[in-house]
């Protein structure tokens, strides 16, 4: 595919959610602006990384720019829930953010996350054409301009939802698995140095 460029100047809505039961989820970053939806999977790790990105991020704002007025936030769970549809367009590889200060908008950036074949296939073209440009596949890229209040909502949600995985084991800190768990530690298996 080649390379496509959304761009939600700005967002109506930005959520994060999860589908699906505890240890078999699918996790998802969904914009809307209008009566355009635009879907992305994400990996758990991901949410937690932009939640906790974001609060330190919009802290940071606050410092460098201290006349801002506070962000609005409404922390509203339904309004936090993916609608449909949810077709993805991508699987997400990275997430940046930037802020404008003119108009006051965050800018989540997400890139998509090529197939590996793809990215091995493209730097092989550029070794060999170092001087000429290549038309292999380039991942596609949304932007999504969010105010500052709907970016600490999706950080707050964001962490709220990653919490409400399976149980962690006090003993291995591994997962429990809703139909049981087997506990290296508790069940007498230790590893050896």
């Amino acid at each position: 595919m080649p390379n496509q460029e959304f761009n939600f100047n700005p967002v109506d809505n930005v959520t994060v959610d999860a589908l699906g039961p505890a240890g078999q989820r699918v996790f998802y970053i969904q914009a809307q602006k209008g009566d355009q939806t635009l879907t992305l999977i994400a990996e758990k790790f991901q949410i937690q990384s932009l939640s906790l990105g974001i609060e330190r991020f919009i802290s940071e704002i606050a410092e460098k720019f201290p006349d801002l007025p506070a962000p609005k936030q409404v922390y509203n769970k339904k309004k936090m829930r993916i609608q449909p549809p949810v077709d993805p367009l991508f699987r997400v590889a990275n997430i940046g953010l930037g802020f404008d200060i003119e108009s006051d908008l965050v800018v989540m950036v997400i890139h998509e996350l090529l197939p590996e074949g793809d990215i091995l296939e493209e730097i092989e073209d550029v070794l060999e054409a170092e001087d000429q440009t290549t038309e292999g596949d380039n991942p596609s890229v949304v932007r999504f301009w969010c105010t500052r209040g709907q970016l600490w909502v999706l950080s707050r949600w964001g962490i709220e939802l990653a919490s409400l995985g399976r149980p962690i084991c006090p003993q291995c800190n591994k997962p429990m698995e809703p139909e049981g768990h087997f506990c290296v530690k508790k069940n007498g298996g230790h590893k050896r140095n």
